[in-house]
């Protein structure tokens, strides 16, 4: 949960790892790079829901053919999206949380990083669709659940400076369960009006923070 570039800055900067096809040629990197750009440019106007292969290979200029050697589905395609996005927001929470030294420094970090996450998916709904195309999709949705434990796990690192180890296992629960329940605060926030969005956000930092100062043994 942290401020990073704008998001087609975020979609070209890693390797794509789940592509079926490896593109080791330069020629072949710069066209996953061009359906991945194509692919956000059409979840941002219609939804992740009403993105079309056709339509991606068609924006990308490459046949349907070769799109499909790169990505043999739409979710393949999906979770690459949110994969480079998770990347960078994963360097980026490692930064926010690196310098915890204190408790007070911990809320600090922590308020930080769920109020830039906030801005910057209201920003850019393309992550907010990619949310939604991976929540009806049970593959994707584990991967959500998987990128909500191991954040929640450099949460807990950064816990454990404060509180130390003693009670490893329920900081560890208690950060993962505030950070998934911070991806869905955000999804809430941003489907309502601004200004309860806000306060929402809000609501939840107060709530987390109760946690994170005080883990029930």
């Amino acid at each position: 949960m942290t401020r990073s570039a704008p998001l087609q800055s975020q979609v070209v900067a890693i390797e794509a790892p789940s592509a079926r096809k490896s593109p080791m040629q330069e020629r072949s990197k710069a066209r996953v790079e061009r359906i991945l750009e194509a692919a956000g440019e059409l979840i941002v106007r219609g939804g992740s829901d009403q993105l079309k292969m056709s339509e991606v290979a068609a924006s990308a200029g490459i046949s349907i053919g070769s799109l499909y050697q790169y990505f043999p589905e739409k979710a393949a395609l999906i979770r690459m999206l949110a994969e480079r996005i998770n990347a960078q927001s994963r360097e980026c929470i490692r930064e926010g949380l690196k310098d915890v030294s204190d408790l007070a420094s911990l809320k600090t970090s922590f308020a930080a990083l769920v109020d830039t996450y906030y801005a910057i998916v209201s920003e850019h709904p393309v992550m907010r669709d990619i949310w939604s195309g991976m929540q009806a999709d049970r593959q994707l949705l584990a991967l959500q659940v998987a990128e909500s434990r191991a954040c929640g796990q450099m949460l807990a690192e950064a816990m454990h400076k404060v509180h130390g180890r003693a009670q490893a296992r329920r900081i560890g629960q208690t950060a993962f369960l505030i950070w998934e329940m911070g991806e869905a605060t955000i999804r809430l926030a941003i489907a309502v009006d601004p200004a309860e969005g806000a306060a929402l956000v809000e609501t939840f930092k107060r709530m987390a923070l109760r946690e994170i100062a005080e883990p029930r043994a």
